[in-house]
């Protein structure tokens, strides 16, 4: 018998211990990690007397899921809002109910904030303007965020609070759109910030708060990493005090990765550095990962930079947010600081732009691993591939836009430069490890829509968008599991169930390998998550 004896065991089931590695009828858990994996003969060797022993009961077992670039803080915080996606609200007229029925609820100079709409799917097909918010909640300010959150419309309260008039300078990197010369409500980019200021800060026990209940949706899903992908947008550094508190009171539900504003003005980096929390620091729960900087918008807000103009709007390319200088000195400020970077471009211009910043930074201070990401990425063309490849540059996208917004892609870009977008099998044979991930809120988190969308390229409607760009089942759960901890520079750590690595597992309701992708998007539910050795969530 094994010197060792098994605090759990897992069993009755199939075990997917990652691409490459045998799926396997059991295994082994000491001290939180994985402690062997084989044949139920095998494994029960390591059987003591106080093993427990824990059956999957016919379920499909694979590493704990890492989304690798989501919004914990404000998926939490956002529970609560209104739900203006097209699911909820498919027509202006039913989001401008919701939004007077929460008003009647609320007393009057409450902030009312809904998120998800998307202008492309209401039946209006255009934003809502600030006088249709105004009609329905005359005395409450009102934020309804685009889906992408990098489009938000105000009511006249809410840019009343602000200051915001016809006249407000609009901030570089940023749009407030007037119409015959009338604000119409719509601000886009570093813009928002204006009248985002005037909402009240969340307190730490309220960030806390959102910490627990967002970490807690994730687990039954059977996410047990993420990335946060902007540590301090919401209220600076008292974020990283919230995570931190979150911790040690063991309400941090899910790994945590910490991607840090570096954004001038609301950085919070310099903060961080000071206090030595650089790439790396903490431990396996919590730890420091890398510096975002945002460098343009979204597709469907029309903000992401592109180098070729909008369709039906020629004089519109997206939003540059940095001058090249201005971002050259921020990403080799971090870089000589030590630290990741995780940068959001998802127009060909703004990847360019990344990719020239990062080359000059490592050629100034050379890191064969550093390992930069570019977040999203959903333009990239084979000439920045070629130049990523050479400097060890990163793509870091979320296959579940395909699925959300491929359709939405298609009527602000053309099909020609929309169905090659976000080029998953294209990035995973030129050996970039492609993650995956939700951007939650964006996104809901839910996983299934992500790996439908993987294996088949379509979107909520069935437009397809191009085949070439399929993976198998094995890779979608290898960029959901391996490639995401590779980002984080975590792989020898977890994302594999090999002897070691950490424990983390999730247990799904139907064999993933096996199941078709319309049963996999449809009738799949995750039933028992696993971190650390530990059930963190089991369904009833």
């Amino acid at each position: 018998m094994p010197k060792v004896a098994a605090e759990s065991i897992l069993f009755n089931g199939t075990i997917w211990c990652g691409l490459g590695e045998e799926a396997v009828e059991a295994l082994a858990i000491w001290q939180g990690r994985v402690l062997a994996t084989g044949s139920r003969d095998e494994v029960f060797a390591y059987r003591g007397k106080s093993t427990r022993m824990i059956d999957l009961k016919g379920g499909f077992a694979t590493p704990g899921l890492n989304d690798a670039h989501l919004h914990l803080i404000s998926t939490g915080l956002s529970i609560n809002w209104i739900d203006a996606t097209p699911e909820a609200a498919p027509t202006l007229s039913s989001l401008l109910n919701i939004i007077r029925e929460r008003a009647e609820t609320l007393p009057p100079g409450t902030w009312i904030k809904a998120r998800g709409y998307d202008q492309t799917k209401l039946d209006v097909g255009r934003h809502p303007h600030k006088s249709e918010l105004d009609a329905v909640a005359p005395e409450h300010p009102v934020m309804l965020a685009r889906a992408c959150g990098h489009v938000s419309i105000f009511n006249s309260k809410a840019l009343e609070l602000a200051s915001v008039d016809e006249k407000t300078p609009i901030p570089d990197g940023g749009l407030i759109e007037q119409k015959n010369c009338v604000l119409t409500g719509m601000l886009a980019e570093n813009a928002q910030d204006v009248v985002r200021k005037a909402i009240p800060k969340p307190t730490i026990a309220e960030l806390v708060d959102a910490i627990e209940a967002g970490g807690n949706m994730l687990l039954s899903f059977g996410i047990t990493s993420v990335m946060d992908a902007a540590v301090g947008h919401v209220a600076g550094f008292d974020e990283i005090r919230a995570y931190n508190i979150a911790k040690v009171q063991k309400r941090l539900p899910v790994r945590t990765w910490l991607a840090l504003l570096g954004d001038p003005n609301i950085s919070i980096v310099e903060q961080c550095y000071e206090a030595g929390l650089v790439s790396g620091a903490g431990d396996d729960m919590l730890m420091i990962g890398a510096v975002k900087i945002f460098l343009d918008g979204s597709t469907g807000g029309r903000t992401a930079w592109m180098n070729q103009p909008y369709l039906g709007d020629d004089n519109n390319t997206g939003v540059q947010i940095h001058r090249d200088e201005q971002l050259e000195i921020l990403v080799l400020d971090a870089h000589k600081k030590g630290y990741q970077l995780a940068c959001h471009a998802i127009g060909d211009g703004a990847i360019s732009q990344l990719i020239t910043a990062y080359e000059k930074a490592l050629a100034a201070h050379p890191d064969a691993d550093r390992r930069h990401r570019i977040e999203h990425c959903g333009f990239s063309t084979p000439e920045q591939h070629r130049r990523m490849k050479k400097a060890g540059i990163y793509p870091c996208p979320q296959q579940v836009f395909i699925y959300d917004f491929g359709d939405t892609y298609v009527s602000v870009l053309g099909e020609e430069r929309a169905l090659s977008s976000y080029p998953f099998n294209t990035w995973k044979e030129l050996d970039f490890k492609p993650a995956t991930g939700s951007d939650s809120p964006v996104c809901h988190p839910n996983p299934y829509p992500n790996i439908y969308s993987m294996l088949t390229r379509k979107t909520g409607k069935g437009t397809v968008m191009d085949a070439r760009e399929c993976v198998s089942i094995e890779e979608a759960l290898q960029a959901y599991t391996e490639f995401g901890a590779f980002s984080q520079k975590l792989e020898n750590v977890k994302g594999r169930l090999v002897s070691g690595q950490v424990a983390d597992i999730a247990v799904f309701s139907r064999n993933l390998l096996s199941a078709t992708p319309e049963e996999i998007l449809n009738d799949t539910r995750c039933i028992l998550t696993i971190r650390g050795g530990e059930i963190v969530f089991a369904r009833a």
